[in-house]
């Protein structure tokens, strides 16, 4: 009733899921953060029955989500029977997310809250970011970066911020309410990146922007609002698909 539930998508390679210990430690975090018992799935038994859905389903590229729900009663509003179990495991797979040929940005006029207690967390209170995506669609954008409420970058709706000035990578640090991705932390352990709390009139001063996450892999943004951005040639483009 409190929605009190988690997930992470995983990118999917040749019927594997990519990163997988990275995605499962995440989930570790969050469910520690949330009070959420995760004390009736082994991680070995979590991974298996993600390859059986696989199987299931034929999916060799793409992608899957898992999620854990807490099914206990709330003390606000207590529940009529009880549950079978503490929580609820779901995984559901799909197809890699398309992404436009010219990925255009927008800058979202929505702040992320740093100091929520849901910050930096991939929770199923997922609408405001839906939300907030579903405004950059309806404004021509591909997606859109956000600030947080003191005009830091954070990320985009869906994806990681990473971008290029003066030869030197950057990304938003956690402390800006960022979400700690997976493909993110891939990155930062093969890269010389710096993390910084920078504004978004610094974003705009790049060479280059780029999107990340489990759902579209690396992309290279044509655009931030009305700053176009040259072809990119990075090795950033390459790190995944080496690996």
């Amino acid at each position: 009733m409190s929605g009190r539930g988690i997930f992470t998508t995983i990118a999917i390679r040749d019927g594997r899921p990519f990163l997988w210990r990275k995605h499962w430690s995440r989930l570790i975090h969050a469910a520690e953060k949330l009070s959420i018992d995760l004390g009736e799935f082994r991680e070995d038994d979590v991974l298996s029955l993600l390859a059986e859905r696989l199987s299931q389903d034929g999916l060799m590229r793409g992608r899957a989500k898992i999620t854990f729900t807490d099914e206990r009663p709330g003390a606000l509003w207590p529940a009529s029977r009880s549950a079978s179990a503490n929580t609820s495991l779901s995984i559901v797979t799909g197809p890699q997310r398309e992404t436009a040929e010219e990925f255009r940005l927008g800058i979202s006029p929505f702040p992320v809250n740093a100091r929520s207690p849901l910050a930096g967390l991939k929770t199923t209170d997922y609408l405001e970011p839906t939300l907030c995506f579903e405004a950059a669609r309806r404004s021509g954008f591909d997606e859109a970066v956000r600030v947080n409420q003191t005009g830091e970058v954070v990320g985009a709706c869906f994806a990681n911020v990473f971008w290029l000035k003066g030869g030197e990578r950057f990304t938003p640090a956690l402390s800006t309410g960022c979400l700690a991705g997976t493909t993110r932390e891939f990155i930062l352990e093969n890269l010389a990146v710096q993390e910084t709390a920078a504004k978004i009139d610094e974003l705009l001063l790049a060479d280059a922007v780029f999107l990340t996450s489990a759902g579209i892999g690396i992309v290279p943004a044509a655009s931030l609002g009305e700053k176009t951005f040259p072809p990119a040639d990075h090795s950033i483009l390459e790190i995944i698909s080496a690996s």
